[in-house]
C-alpha cells in the first residue's frame, strides 16, 4: 500500500485508518449466543458514488456519515489533487464537497487510488470532462483487473482514453476535451462500475447518452448509482439493459449515507452461525443494496429474519440448513455464504460467480484454498462452489490482502476453535473497526 501524507482538508492519511493491527489475529469463540443492535458504517458504495457526483454538482454538498476508509480515502484524495475543496471530518461524520457543476479545476494529475474498484472505473469518464492529461493508476492487483469495457464505452461516446502500458489494462490515460456523446453499448458480465462510471458522468456529456449494457441480469449496484443521481437532480430513464441520460447538471445537497448492506452481511451471519440475535439499524426494505438479499437467504437456511423498511433483525437457528443459490446479483456476500456453510446440516452450492475471479483477489479459488486448510472439502467449477460440511479443524486464514475474506472467516472464528486471521488489517479497505465491533457482540 503507498503511504500518503494527507492532502489539504482530507483529516486522515491510510495510514489512519490502517492504524495498528497485528500480523495475526486469533478470533475467540463466543461464549454464549448475542443479544445485539450493531451500527454499521456507512456503505462504500454509496459513499464513492455521492463524494463524485457531488463533485461534478453546482456547489457544495454536504455528506453525512460516509465510510471512511481506503477506498473512500483514495477518492477524497484524487479529488483534492484534481483541485476540488474537500473538507472531511471523521468526528463529524461529514464530507463537505465544493463541485465544480461538471468542470475539472486541475490539468496534468497522475492520480493514484490503491486497489479500490470503484475510484479506478468512476473516475476517468469524469475525468474526460476536463482539460487533461490525466492518467489513473493503482497497486499492481488494480494492474490485473479488466477495465476494457469502460475503454469500449468511452470511446463509443467519442471520449478520449488510452492505455498507458497493456492494452485492457491499468493504468489509463484521459487526455480530456469533453464527451461528445450518443449511444454506447458494453457489457456488465465482468462489473457493473464500467456502467456506473459512464452513467455519472453523463449529464455533462454535448449530446444525450444512450447506454446499453448486455448481460447486466439483476445487478443491484447500476440501481445505487442511479438512486444517487435522482438525489443529486438528475433523472436517468431506464428499462431492463438501456439507460438514457439527457444535459443537464447535479444540485448542491446534504446527502446521508446508510450503512453498508455488505458489511452488514457478517454481523448477520454471527446471528445466524451462534443461534444469536443481531438487529442491524438504519437499514432495510428501503434500501436500493441488494446485498441486503443476504438476509432473506439466511432465511432460506432456517434463521428468522425480520426485515422493517428502516431495521433488520436476524436471529439464528438451531442449525443452519444447506442452499443452492445464484449469487451474481450479491455476490459481495458469496464470502460470507462460504465460510458458514460449513455448518449447515448439507452442502452449500454458490453459483454463477465468475467475476468474482476478477475482484481483489481470485475469490473463487481463495475460498476454496482457506475452507481447505479448515479441512473443509469444496468441488469449484469457473463460476461456482459447492461446500460440503465437515468439522472445521484450527487454522491461520490467509487472507490474500482482501478485507472480505477476513471478515467472513472470522465470522466462523466465532463458533469453530482456532481459527485465526493473518493480515488482519486488509479489513480497512472498507471496515478499519470490523473487529471492534464484532468484539463487541461478546
Amino acid at each position: 500500500m503507498r503511504r500518503v501524507a494527507g492532502v489539504p482538508g482530507v483529516d486522515f492519511t491510510v495510514d489512519d485508518v490502517r492504524g495498528a493491527f497485528p500480523q495475526e489475529l486469533e478470533i475467540l469463540p463466543l461464549q454464549r449466543p448475542p443479544d445485539a443492535v450493531v451500527g454499521i458504517p456507512g456503505s462504500k458504495s454509496v459513499t464513492n458514488r455521492a463524494l463524485l457526483v457531488a463533485a461534478l454538482a453546482a456547489g457544495s454538498s454536504t455528506i453525512q456519515n460516509p465510510l471512511f476508509s481506503d477506498d473512500s480515502y483514495w477518492l477524497m484524495d484524487a479529488l483534492v489533487r484534481l483541485g476540488f475543496d474537500v473538507h472531511a471530518d471523521r468526528e463529524e461524520g461529514m464530507v463537505r464537497v465544493g463541485g465544480r457543476g461538471g468542470g475539472i479545476p486541475a490539468s496534468d494529475v497522475d492520480l493514484f487510488v490503491g486497489n479500490a474498484g470503484t475510484v479506478a472505473r468512476f473516475l476517468p469518464p469524469a475525468l474526460a470532462l476536463g482539460t487533461g492529461p490525466y492518467t489513473v493508476d493503482g497497486l499492481p492487483r488494480m494492474r490485473e483487473r479488466p477495465v476494457a469495457n469502460l475503454v469500449d464505452g468511452m470511446r463509443q461516446l467519442g471520449a478520449a482514453v488510452e492505455y498507458a502500458a497493456e492494452d485492457g489494462r491499468f493504468p489509463l490515460r484521459v487526455p480530456g476535451g469533453g464527451i461528445p456523446g450518443g449511444t454506447a453499448r458494453i457489457s456488465g458480465a465482468r462489473s457493473s462500475q464500467f456502467a456506473s462510471g459512464l452513467l455519472m458522468a453523463a449529464p455533462y456529456s454535448a449530446a444525450p447518452v444512450e447506454l446499453e449494457v448486455s448481460g447486466r441480469g439483476q445487478w443491484p449496484y447500476i440501481g445505487i448509482t442511479v438512486a444517487v443521481m435522482r438525489a443529486f437532480g438528475v433523472d436517468v430513464k431506464e428499462t431492463a439493459d438501456h439507460f438514457s441520460v439527457h444535459s443537464a447538471v447535479y444540485s448542491a445537497i446534504d446527502y446521508e449515507v446508510e450503512p453498508d448492506a455488505s458489511a452488514a452481511s457478517y454481523f448477520m451471519a454471527a446471528a445466524a452461525v451462534t443461534g444469536g440475535r443481531v438487529q442491524i439499524p438504519n437499514l432495510g426494505s428501503s434500501s436500493p443494496q441488494g446485498d441486503l438479499r443476504f438476509a432473506h437467504l439466511l432465511g432460506d437456511m432456517g434463521c428468522e429474519v425480520e426485515i422493517a423498511p428502516d431495521s433488520i433483525e436476524v436471529r439464528g437457528p438451531e442449525r443452519l440448513s444447506g442452499v443452492d443459490v445464484d449469487m451474481n446479483a450479491f455476490s459481495d456476500t458469496m464470502i460470507t455464504l462460504a465460510a458458514i456453510a460449513p455448518l449447515a446440516d448439507g452442502p452449500t452450492t454458490i453459483t454463477n460467480v465468475a467475476h468474482t475471479r476478477l475482484q481483489e483477489t481470485d475469490r473463487l479459488s481463495a475460498v476454496a484454498s482457506e475452507l481447505a486448510r479448515l479441512g473443509v472439502k469444496t468441488d469449484q467449477t469457473s463460476s461456482s462452489i459447492r461446500i460440503i460440511p465437515t468439522k472445521v479443524r484450527p487454522a491461520l486464514v490467509e487472507t490474500y490482502g482482501d478485507h472480505r475474506i477476513a471478515m467472513a472467516f472470522a465470522v466462523l472464528g466465532l463458533v469453530a476453535r482456532g481459527v485465526g486471521i493473518r493480515d488482519p488489517g486488509c479489513v480497512t479497505k472498507t471496515f478499519p473497526d470490523f473487529f471492534e465491533r464484532l468484539d463487541a457482540l461478546r
